[in-house]
C-alpha cells in the first residue's frame, strides 16, 4: 500500500476544475439557448405588432388554425401565422409584408366617388375558402384539393373554382349575397360623406336604391363577455359584413358606436348586441340618451346574441339562454332578419336613504329585467365582490353558475335576510300590502328570472296569466329563503304571488339589506326605493328559439282562453 503512487494534489484540483466547468455548462447552456430564444420571439413579436400597426389589414395572430390552411402568398401549407379578420386572408409570418403590398383589404369607404352606388365589382381572394361551399358556376364542392384553390368574394361570400374563373366572373357586379339587406355598402358611405360636404341631408332618396327590404345592421359586441367569445365573433362579423358596422363596446362606448345610425334612413337601423344583460342595459341606456338629444327617428330596433351568465333577458325575447357557438354567426345574421318588433318597459328605480331627503341626491338606477332585496340579491353581491377580486377566474358559465349555487346553499345555513317582512313594508300603487315571513321579495318586468325560470305562472294547477314586458305592469313575487329560490327554479315550489302594479314603493326601516337591479347588487342601508316606468324600449323578438317553458306557458294560455 505505501508503493502505491498518489495523485499529486494539482493533478486533483485539474480534474476537480473540469468537473466544476462541465457542470457549469450543463446548466448555463441551456439557459442562454431559452434567454436567446425567448428574446429572438420578442423580436419577432415587436416586428409582427409593427406590421400590425402600420397595415390596413386586420391582423389577428394565431398558433393553430382550425382547418387545412394555406399562406396566400407562398401558397405553403401553414399551421400557424395570422390572418385578417375583415377580408379573410391567412399568411405566414414571413410573408406579412408581401402581403399587405399584394392584397388589399375591404374598402370601408369606396375611393372613386364617380362609381354608381349600386356598381361594385367583386373582390376576390384565392384560397382557403369555407368548408361546404359550393362554386357558383358549376354548382360543385370547392375547396377539396389540398392546395391554394379556388376563390372567394370577401362581399358577397360567393365561391368559384379556379378552371371556372372567367374574366366576365372577375368584372361582374358584386350584389352582397345573402345579407345585402344587412351590410352598409361601401358606396353609400362614399355618397353620404359627400352629401354631407354639399351639406344634404336626404338620406331616405339614396337609400331607396338600395331596395325597400335594406335594414342594416350594427354590431356591438363585448370582447369580454361569453369567456372572451366576443373577439372571435367581431372577426367573424367583419367577414360577413362591413368593418365599419362592427364594435367592439370595450374600447368604442355604445354612444359614439350608433352615431353610425344617424347617417342611416330613419327608423330602419337595427343593432345586434352580443353579450349579457349588463351589456345590454348599457346600449339600452345609451339610446335613451340619443333621445335626449332629439335623434328619436335614428333609433334602432335590437336583438340580443346572449353571451353573459344568466341571460334572462336575452330568453325573454327569444334569443335563447346562452350562445357557445352552436349555431354559425351566418344563422345568427338570419334569425336577425326574420325577427319581429316589439317594445320593452323601462323602469325608474330611486333609492333615497333614510334621514337625507334633501340634503343627498337620491341613486336612480334603470330597470329592464328585475329589482330584488333579499337572498338572490345576497347571492349576487357575494359573487360580484369575489369577481371584482379575481375576474379571470369568472370566465365560465358553469363555473359562475357553481359559485352561486355554493353561496345559495351557505344562505340556506345561515339565513341573513330573515324576518325580511318586519324590516320592510311595501306598497302597491299606493296601497300597503301585509306581508307573511318572507326572506326576499322580487320586482319582475319580464318573464324570466334566475337564468331561465318563469318566476310569475309558476306550475301546478294555478292558472296566471303570462307575465308581459310591455303592459306596463310589473309583477312581485316573495319567496321564503334561498332553499325556496331552488326549488323554484327545479319546479318544485312556486313562490308567493303579492300581486301586479305600475308603481311600486318599498321602505327598508332598518338594518342593511342586499339589493340587485339586472343583475348589479349593493348593500343598502334604511331607505326608500321607488319603482316607476321610465320609457319603452324598441327591441326584436325571436320566435324560432323556443323553450320548453314558452311552450308549456303558450299552451296554458290558449287553454285560459278556450274555458273563458
Amino acid at each position: 500500500m505505501e508503493g502505491e503512487k498518489r495523485p499529486a494534489p494539482s493533478e486533483g484540483l485539474f480534474a476537480d476544475g473540469h468537473l466544476v466547468l462541465w457542470t457549469l455548462c450543463s446548466v448555463l447552456l441551456p439557459v442562454f439557448i431559452t434567454f436567446w430564444c425567448s428574446l429572438q420571439r420578442s423580436r419577432r413579436q415587436l416586428h409582427r405588432r409593427d406590421i400590425f400597426r402600420k397595415s390596413k389589414h386586420g391582423w389577428r395572430d394565431t398558433d393553430l388554425f382550425s382547418q387545412p390552411t394555406y399562406c396566400c402568398v407562398c401558397a405553403q401549407h401553414i399551421l400557424q401565422g395570422a390572418f385578417c379578420d375583415c377580408c379573410g386572408l391567412c399568411v405566414d409570418e414571413g410573408c406579412l409584408k408581401n402581403a399587405d403590398r399584394r392584397f388589399q383589404c375591404k374598402e370601408i369607404m369606396l375611393k372613386n366617388e364617380g362609381r354608381a352606388l349600386d356598381a361594385m365589382p367583386h373582390h376576390w381572394i384565392r384560397g382557403n375558402v369555407p368548408l361546404c361551399s359550393y362554386c357558383v358556376v358549376c354548382k360543385q364542392q370547392c375547396g377539396t384539393q389540398p392546395k391554394l384553390c379556388d376563390y372567394r368574394c370577401i362581399w358577397c361570400q360567393k365561391t368559384v373554382h379556379d378552371e371556372c374563373m372567367k374574366n366576365s366572373l372577375r368584372n361582374e357586379e358584386c350584389d352582397f349575397g345573402e345579407f345585402k339587406n344587412l351590410i352598409i355598402p361601401p358606396s353609400y358611405l362614399t355618397s353620404i360623406n359627400q352629401m354631407r360636404k354639399d351639406k344634404k341631408t336626404d338620406y331616405a332618396l339614396l337609400a331607396s336604391k338600395l331596395g325597400k327590404q335594406w335594414a342594416p345592421l350594427i354590431i356591438l359586441a363585448n370582447s369580454r363577455s361569453g369567456t372572451n367569445m366576443g373577439e372571435g365573433l367581431l372577426g367573424e362579423f367583419r367577414i360577413l359584413l362591413n368593418p365599419v358596422q362592427v364594435f367592439d363596446v370595450t374600447k368604442t362606448p355604445p354612444i359614439k358606436a350608433l352615431q353610425l345610425c344617424t347617417l342611416l334612413p330613419c327608423y330602419s337601423a337595427r343593432v345586434l348586441v352580443c353579450g349579457g344583460d349588463g351589456t345590454v342595459g348599457w346600449v339600452l341606456d345609451a339610446i335613451d340618451e340619443m333621445k335626449i338629444k332629439g335623434q328619436e327617428e335614428y333609433i334602432p330596433q335590437v336583438a340580443v346574441l346572449p353571451l353573459g351568465t344568466g341571460n334572462d333577458l336575452s330568453n325573454t325575447l327569444g334569443w335563447g339562454t346562452g350562445y357557445a357557438g352552436e349555431i354559425p354567426v351566418a344563422q345568427v345574421l338570419r334569425n336577425v332578419m326574420e325577427a319581429d318588433g316589439i317594445k320593452l318597459d323601462r323602469w325608474k328605480v330611486q333609492v333615497t336613504n333614510k334621514g337625507y331627503y334633501h340634503l343627498r341626491k337620491p341613486k336612480e338606477f334603470t330597470m329592464n329585467n328585475y329589482f330584488s332585496v333579499g337572498p338572490d340579491a345576497l347571492m349576487a353581491l357575494n359573487f360580484h365582490a369575489h369577481r371584482e377580486k379575481a375576474p379571470s377566474l369568472f370566465s365560465s358559465r358553469i363555473l359562475n353558475k357553481a359559485v352561486y349555487l355554493f353561496y345559495g346553499t351557505k344562505d340556506c345555513l345561515v339565513q341573513e335576510c330573515k324576518d325580511l317582512n318586519k324590516k320592510v313594508e311595501l306598497e302597491l300603487d299606493g296601497e300597503r300590502v301585509e306581508l307573511p315571513n318572507l326572506e326576499g321579495i322580487i320586482v319582475l318586468n319580464i318573464g324570466y328570472w334566475g337564468g331561465g325560470c318563469r318566476l310569475w305562472e309558476g306550475m301546478g294547477d294555478e292558472t296566471y296569466p303570462l307575465a308581459r314586458h310591455d303592459d306596463g305592469l310589473l309583477e312581485v313575487v316573495g319567496v321564503y329563503g334561498s332553499f325556496h329560490c331552488a326549488q323554484i327554479q327545479v319546479k318544485l315550489a312556486n313562490p308567493f304571488r303579492i300581486g301586479q302594479a305600475h308603481t311600486v314603493r318599498l321602505i327598508l326601516k332598518c338594518s342593511m339589506m342586499p339589493m340587485q337591479v339586472d343583475g348589479e347588487p349593493w348593500a343598502q342601508g334604511p331607505c326608500t326605493v321607488t319603482i316607476t316606468h321610465k320609457t319603452h324600449a324598441l327591441m326584436l323578438y325571436f320566435s324560432g328559439e323556443q323553450t320548453d317553458d314558452d311552450i308549456s306557458s303558450a299552451s296554458d294560455q290558449e287553454d285560459v282562453r278556450e274555458a273563458e
